[in-house]
């Protein structure tokens, strides 16, 4: 072979090698349809776009145009693979904080919980355009926030001003927004999606999936922030950084809630963000999610994209801990509940969407 053939035999080689790389992770058909080679062999044919047929043969590309986006407010959470559970020892003995490997798909979330600004927004729009299919009292007593929460959850306890304040007032318009029920959540998520996707169609945008409460496995993925094993969204293993701040919203030192720099909810973009971006997942309000609570979830749920969706179960899951609650609650592994149609001064939420088609990264 002389040295002319040696190259020729090289340039085929750094073109042929690649191709084959790209062909076993998946990208090769793709990068040929963007050149206009299809399978079979021929360039693009612009057919009927009504019927995707062409001299009798089904020649129906992808739709041009589609991207998703993250919505306003959110951030992407990659797909990954993570054992759920709790990562330390379960102190109550609950026998409930089983472990297991599950997988899950990427999905959008939002980077804080839903604040009384934004959900003031929905609230005025129902009474603004839905009073008269909803009636005013339904508004009021079942998707207006419950403002009476800071008194009724606490025994003995000087409420008022957060009862007489908390909603309404412009000085906690950031803070998240709690007394909603996990009925009232999903009726917000909802109405957020209605009007998202309205939007969309009168721009002449693709319908977009619409946005809801995460499963409980979606939340504990994104809380840990891709790292294995985390005991909280932050790693392991303490509460506090190396100055001695504390690093979210809760109750330390067995009742100084003043400790960490807020005597009850702290403005819903406090504290540093997760490595997913995401603020407060550990303390300052507790959030629902969509499953359903099961003593026995992990045994009977799937361990790719698991979720306990029970409509006769009246026991919905919260994740997260929240300003009234101890360290313990605060880890990504624990588990509570609480009633869908309670309402509580430490409980909020925080929505999700799909993210569909393609894995981010390999567009």
């Amino acid at each position: 072979m002389n040295r002319s053939q040696f190259k020729t035999l090289s340039k085929t080689l750094l073109i042929l090698i690649p191709m084959v790389v790209l062909q076993s992770c998946g990208f090769l058909n793709k990068t040929m349809e963007k050149v206009g080679i299809g399978k079979n062999g021929g360039g693009d044919i612009a057919g009927d776009g009504l019927d995707g047929l062409a001299n009798g043969e089904i020649i129906a590309t992808a739709r041009k145009g589609y991207k998703q986006t993250a919505p306003t407010g959110m951030v992407l959470i990659p797909s990954g693979s993570y054992t759920m559970g709790q990562a330390d020892q379960d102190i109550l003995s609950s026998r409930v904080s089983m472990n297991k490997r599950v997988t899950i798909n990427p999905f959008y979330m939002d980077d804080t919980e839903i604040t009384n600004i934004e959900y003031r927004t929905f609230v005025n729009y129902m009474f603004a355009d839905s009073v008269s299919v909803l009636g005013e009292e339904y508004i009021t007593s079942k998707l207006s926030p419950d403002s009476t929460v800071w008194s009724r959850d606490f025994s003995y306890h000087n409420g008022d001003q957060m009862t007489e304040y908390y909603f309404s007032s412009p000085a906690f318009d950031t803070y998240p927004v709690v007394g909603v029920s996990w009925d009232a959540a999903q009726y917000f998520s909802d109405w957020r999606t209605k009007s998202y996707n309205a939007f969309r169609e009168e721009n002449s945008q693709f319908k977009s999936p619409r946005f809801r409460l995460p499963s409980e496995a979606e939340w504990e993925w994104a809380a840990r922030g891709g790292k294995e094993g985390a005991k909280y969204p932050w790693g392991n293993p303490y509460v506090a950084n190396g100055k001695g701040c504390f690093l979210a919203n809760f109750k330390p030192y067995r009742g100084n809630y003043r400790a960490d720099g807020y005597s009850y909810t702290a403005p819903s973009n406090s504290f540093n963000t997760n490595d997913f971006g995401l603020y407060n997942m550990a303390g300052n309000v507790s959030e629902w999610t969509q499953d359903a609570y099961s003593e026995s979830y992990m045994a009977i749920t799937w361990d790719l994209n698991p979720v306990y969706d029970d409509p006769d179960e009246p026991r919905k899951v919260i994740k997260g801990g929240s300003w009234k609650d101890v360290a313990y609650f605060l880890e990504t592994g624990t588990t509570t509940f609480e009633y869908r149609s309670t309402t509580r001064s430490y409980i909020g939420f925080r929505n999700v969407m799909d993210r569909l088609g393609s894995i981010p990264g390999r567009e």
